[in-house]
Order: structure tokens, then sequence, then C-alpha cells
């Protein structure tokens, strides 16, 4: 896997069928320039519902934008706004 500016986070791993599926991460794993569709939003009632009415649902392309010198919080560009998430928040985000 390669990051850079539009890299697509794609590792695979053989599904039930045999085929290659991508390999779910949490997106706080990933780096800048890198991009992920949201699979899953979990976490406290409050704050997932937070973060869906922000636009993180499943199906969103997210892509990583910057980190802030210690890695928290991160820059995320999504439907055509850019979101800012702390760690914490991007550890209840699966993408794929």
């Amino acid at each position: 896997m390669q990051a850079g500016a539009g890299a697509v986070a794609r590792v695979v791993h053989p599904g039930p069928s045999g085929r290659l599926k991508p390999l779910a991460k949490k997106l706080a794993e990933l780096g800048p320039g890198e991009r992920g569709r949201v699979t899953s939003v979990a976490g406290d009632a409050d704050a997932t519902r937070r973060l869906m009415d922000m636009g993180l649902i499943r199906g969103t392309t997210v892509e990583v934008v910057r980190r802030a010198p210690l890695g928290d919080p991160m820059e995320v560009k999504l439907r055509g706004f850019m979101l800012t998430l702390r760690r914490s928040e991007a550890e209840h985000i699966t993408v794929e």
C-alpha cells in the first residue's frame, strides 16, 4: 500500500468465496493523502449520532488531508467540506 496524493487504502484478503475483499481499518490508522469508504460508525449513541449528522455515514468516501504535529487532531475531507476529528473519534469509524 502506498501513501500519496489521492492514494486509496486497499489492503485485501480473501473472503469466504475466495475473492479478494478490502480489509477494514480505523479512520485513525490512515495517513495524509489516503482515502477510505466508511463502513461503520460505532461508539456511544450521542457521539455516533453527531458524527453521522456531520455526514460520516456508510458509503461516504473520506480522505485524510493532514494531521497535527503530534497526530491529534486530524483533518479529513468528505462530501465537499473539511472536518476536523479527534483521534478518539476517528477510532470509532471503520473504513475500507
